[in-house]
């Protein structure tokens, strides 16, 4: 009968043990790949709102009703679940073209509460009642002038 080196013997565990230490690390930078990744396409979907929105104020006639329907909507269409709760802020403000030129233009705030499917709940398992786990406010906003 055959029997293996003692140092075979005490490493066969080894990679079972290394695999349980570096899984978790490797899921956590998998989960957070994906979660950044749709705050990114969440923060282009508000940019691309607030444009809209900052398109639909400078026509004649606009409201802040028709102008915050149409950020609303645009929301909508990039399938975010939630976009009945942002908000939507007209302001009419000032432009400077250089030169001490100035022109009338219409700024489009679009405020959404975004929160991370994944890592905002582990948070909260790690530092209960830390603001870490409430939802976070992104902010895009727009710039038109009124021509």
């Amino acid at each position: 009968m055959t029997t293996a080196p003692l140092h075979i013997k005490r490493e066969r565990g080894a990679a079972l043990i290394e695999t349980a230490l570096a899984l978790p690390m490797v899921l956590l930078v998998a989960v957070g790949i994906f979660e950044f990744g749709r705050a990114y396409q969440t923060w282009q979907v508000l940019t691309n709102a607030a444009r809209e929105g900052a398109r639909v104020a400078v026509l004649p006639g606009a409201n802040n009703g028709i102008i915050t329907a149409r950020a609303v909507s645009y929301m909508q269409a990039g399938q975010l679940s939630e976009a009945e709760s942002a908000t939507v802020a007209v302001n009419p403000v000032m432009l400077d073209l250089g030169g001490g030129a100035t022109a009338a233009a219409s700024s489009v705030t679009v405020n959404y509460p975004f929160e991370f499917i994944v890592l905002q709940p582990v948070a909260n398992l790690v530092a209960r009642g830390a603001p870490l786990g409430e939802p976070i406010t992104m902010q895009a906003t727009a710039v038109m002038r009124i021509e």
